[in-house]
């Protein structure tokens, strides 16, 4: 078992609450996880398994060990009783509970479970939590441990049946009204957009479909984690800025499955290779921050007249980040970073690309990925 970074957030979280809902994209390792805590393990999914923990239910939750349950989601009485039982005993570590984010399973947390349980996100596998794997293989397959991580030649095919299930099953499964060939023709055109400021006009144009309806697609696809809507950064200065999001496909396997790409080689001719570089490095960075349990806030910004920064991070600091596929970034980029840093009034500015030699000096920091990783593991970083 590869060691997971959101394993001691878990632990953390279990130490200040009854139980601990595990959410993350399908097939990312929460079940795997869990079974390393070593408790009672209920698949909810199966008839059976619901029967046998109903049956069992005063005796398991009164004994000592932690109880999985694992697709909660599929099972809507357990949160009301759940809630009773924590209620009548308020001991930590009691229940963890793993689903991937439908809007079932997140309103029967917030209605039935508010207060008594924390939320942890598993991303797919990080370039923190495999120090061995070669970075730009993981750029390339993506996260998935069964897409590519632990056996490369799944990629893509893995991918496109991963996401044959998730539109043709999960998706209509969670209330997406929508028929599975549009979900398809969507998520293509997503990834199509890459990088780019979010126009849901332009989509629905080409699926006869309203902007409205458009967006209301997309939330499924965000909460199933396929997709990032990274918000514009608003800054109080005198030029029109940007307010629509830019669209990310998170996982850079799934991306590239999608856009028909199967090598290192083909990956690199495609004329949005750095859109692809981009959204692979802002998915590190904000998974990184995540695992190690820092609070901050995300934006892209953009003016006008296309002065931009890919990542800005927001916490008791503000750092402004430039994401360049290249090894020998020079220092126009730099320039271009300082003067648009400024208008964010960013403490720090970072431009991340694949260069060998990583050079910090007063505000500004020329790094390749995996230093900037390290970095954050480290303490550093905006919060």
């Amino acid at each position: 078992m590869v060691p997971r970074a959101a394993n001691s957030l878990i632990r953390s979280r279990h130490v200040a609450y009854p139980a601990v809902a595990l959410v993350g994209p399908r097939q990312s390792g929460k079940t795997t996880l869990a079974r390393s805590f070593r408790g009672q393990y209920y698949d909810l999914e199966l008839e059976p398994e619901r029967l046998r923990l109903n049956l069992q239910w005063d005796a398991v939750f009164g004994g000592e060990d932690l109880v999985v349950l694992d697709e909660a989601q599929s099972w809507p009485e357990l949160f009301p009783r759940l809630r009773a039982t924590i209620d009548a005993d308020r001991r930590p570590c009691r229940a963890l509970l793993l689903g991937s984010v439908s809007p079932a399973l997140m309103t029967q947390i917030s209605e039935s479970l508010a207060g008594r349980l924390a939320i942890v996100e598993l991303t797919p596998l990080l370039a923190v939590e495999l120090p061995d794997h070669p970075l730009n293989s993981l750029w390339l397959t993506g996260g998935y441990p069964d897409g590519g991580v632990l056996q490369a030649g799944r990629f893509p095919r893995w991918q496109l049946d991963y996401l044959t299930l998730l539109v043709q099953r999960d998706l209509p499964s969670w209330g997406l009204p929508a028929r599975p060939q549009v979900i398809d023709r969507m998520t293509r055109m997503v990834a199509a957009s890459q990088g780019q400021v979010w126009n849901a006009s332009r989509i629905g144009q080409s699926l006869g479909l309203s902007h409205n309806t458009v967006n209301s697609y997309l939330d499924y696809l965000e909460g199933a984690f396929l997709v990032r809507r990274l918000p514009a950064y608003q800054a109080n200065i005198r030029k029109r800025l940007t307010k629509s999001p830019k669209l990310y496909v998170r996982d850079a396997g799934l991306l590239h499955a999608l856009l028909r790409v199967t090598s290192e080689d083909d990956l690199l001719a495609q004329p949005w290779v750095g859109a692809s570089w981009e959204g692979f490095v802002i998915e590190q960075i904000l998974g990184a921050l995540a695992a190690e349990d820092r609070i901050v806030d995300a934006f892209h910004f953009r003016t006008s007249d296309q002065h931009e920064l890919d990542l800005v991070v927001a916490g008791r600091e503000t750092w402004a980040f430039e994401i360049k596929l290249t090894t020998n970034p020079g220092t126009a980029p730099f320039a271009r970073l300082h003067k648009v840093a400024d208008m964010v009034q960013a403490t720090t500015r970072v431009l991340v690309s694949q260069t060998g030699t990583s050079v910090e000096g007063g505000d500004a920091v020329s790094c390749n990925l995996p230093w900037l990783l390290q970095r954050i593991v480290d303490g550093g970083g905006p919060c």
